[in-house]
């Protein structure tokens, strides 16, 4: 493995060369700099950040009451126990990212500030040429890499997505998006109006309510909800025996999976059971005067959105004292005061909170180009959600919709070590993975089929992101209890990945089969 200097042979300046450039100090990108110190001590890499600290969303997002809506026993690393409460603030998971840094001594690593604008592959030269921006300086900065890894997540951070909602321009109140709140807004004793009622909404509702005079939700349609105390009995009693915290973590966790994926099967085995069992904790929390058939019963099945965690069911409890009510109307327009709905109704705020989703990117919106020619991301196929037919010496982490994020990137990033180890050993300088003669005639599909999962967000998105086939290795299956079976299992040396490089007698490299697999 290198490190030092590389000449960019786009301006003739030296430009710092790594092996590894891991895009973004989120939990994904902290996670593969871990996971690279471990299992790849050899491997030179630097994190480059935009933002001035780590943490990703954690540190992005300000909105009242941020915490996350998975467990943080398998949100949080498998390598790094977790000994809070399960679903936790951002500052809580920021402060446990801090610990892992300094355990790990990864701060060096990160160089914060830095926008990348452009990464181009040369495949004369097997090296990705990327070009930065300092944020402080304005100052140009070039790195080379051997290979890319993409830990950046997947929507653009502090900017929310907004409907064109008629006449928004003619409120009077201040109108700001969840995604780019700031902390000079003040709605103690104010009128709030949240438009949404996904987990960015059912997290702002309840942590507004105790300062607002009232919250009202305004939604266009019902989504799912679960809800129970925030501790996990089985982690609570271990604790209460004494029982090591590495211990309790891998316990703990292995009940929440196992537990998740029953639920997940359920909910396409027997979907109208587990809507009944959905609604009816609502109707247990709301009382039964509430209209819980046209607020919080949704048309889809449960799990073709994702659904929020609402702990202690503080979401409800506000609503059920009166502190917050629900509106499911659609806006017509807006007014000085607020908004005109559909249904003739009006609601006026002084303030009104957009909590309606973010946008999708593609890579981080990095301008990309494969040897001078510009790539479209959305013709390329993905194999098993990370590598890209086309692009070489690239790993996207692209955690799972319906589980935790970081299961799937702690998955990634052991393949992407155990990869680095295989072409280490056969000499190759490059891999990008291809469609095999027997893929041939395989229907190619979106990244995600709506019957599958359907979250807005993502169906707008599609054009932007790559696509699949209809087989497992061609998809993103976001299935962790196959994942974690299969992806220890990928055989390096199948014909769905293409080696190239040249060996220390100047002959091809050759790739043979992969060891770790064929035992």
């Amino acid at each position: 493995m290198s490190d030092g200097q590389a000449q960019d042979g786009s301006c003739g300046r030296a430009a710092e060369h790594v092996d590894v450039l891991i895009v973004g100090a989120g939990i994904s990108g902290l996670g593969g700099a871990y996971h690279l110190r471990q299992r790849s001590p050899d491997t030179s890499f630097v994190i480059l950040e935009t933002f001035d600290s780590f943490g990703g969303t954690w540190w992005s997002h300000r909105y009242p009451g941020i915490r996350s809506d998975s467990d943080l026993y398998t949100f949080g690393y498998g390598f790094k126990p977790w000994t809070g409460p399960p679903i936790a603030t951002a500052d809580e998971i920021l402060a446990y990212l801090g610990e892992m840094i300094e355990e790990n001594d990864l701060a060096r690593s990160i160089r914060y500030r830095h926008r990348i604008d452009s990464a181009s592959w040369s495949s004369a030269a097997n090296l990705w040429s990327v070009t930065a921006t300092r944020l402080e300086t304005g100052e140009t900065v070039r790195f080379t890499a051997r290979f890319l890894y993409m830990g950046q997540g997947y929507y653009r951070h502090r900017e929310g997505f907004w409907p064109d909602w008629p006449d928004k321009d003619r409120y009077k109140g201040r109108l700001v998006h969840s995604e780019e709140w700031t902390d000079d807004i003040d709605y103690t004793g104010r009128t709030v109006l949240v438009i949404g009622s996904g987990a960015s909404a059912a997290t702002i509702v309840p942590n507004m309510c105790d300062k607002a005079r009232h919250v009202t939700m305004l939604q266009r349609s019902p989504t799912f909800f679960r809800t129970g105390r925030n501790a996990i009995e089985i982690a609570d009693h271990l604790r209460m025996l004494k029982v090591d915290e590495t211990w309790i973590h891998e316990i703990t966790r292995r009940q929440i999976l196992y537990e998740q994926a029953t639920f997940t099967g359920r909910t396409f085995t027997e979907p109208e059971k587990v809507r009944e069992e959905l609604l009816g904790e609502v109707r247990r929390l709301l009382g039964p005067d509430f209209d819980v058939d046209t607020h919080f019963t949704p048309t889809y099945r449960p799990w073709r959105q994702r659904i929020a965690f609402v702990p202690d069911a503080d979401l409800f409890q506000c609503i059920a004292d009166g502190r917050a009510s629900v509106v499911t109307d659609e806006i017509e327009h807006f007014t000085d005061t607020g908004v005109q709905l559909k249904s003739g109704r009006t609601l006026d705020a002084d303030l009104i909170v957009a909590a309606t989703g973010f946008n999708m990117n593609a890579l981080g919106d990095i301008a990309f180009e494969i040897d001078g020619k510009p790539l479209d991301f959305h013709e390329t196929v993905t194999y098993r959600g990370m590598m890209f037919t086309g692009l070489p010496n690239l790993v996207w982490v692209f955690g799972y919709l319906r589980a935790a994020w970081t299961l799937r990137a702690d998955l990634v990033a052991d393949f992407f070590c155990r990869l680095l180890a295989h072409m280490e050993a056969n000499r190759a300088e490059r891999v990008e993975v291809a469609l095999r003669p027997e893929d041939a005639d395989m229907p190619l599909l979106d990244w995600v089929s709506s019957e599958n999962f359907n979250a807005n967000y993502v169906t707008r998105s599609l054009h932007l992101l790559p696509k699949s086939g209809d087989k497992p290795e061609w998809q993103h299956t976001q299935d962790y209890w196959r994942d974690k079976d299969d992806f220890p299992a990928i055989d390096l040396g199948g014909s769905e990945f293409v080696y190239g490089g040249r060996s220390a007698e100047g002959a091809p490299a050759a790739v043979p089969e992969d060891p770790v697999a064929a035992e």
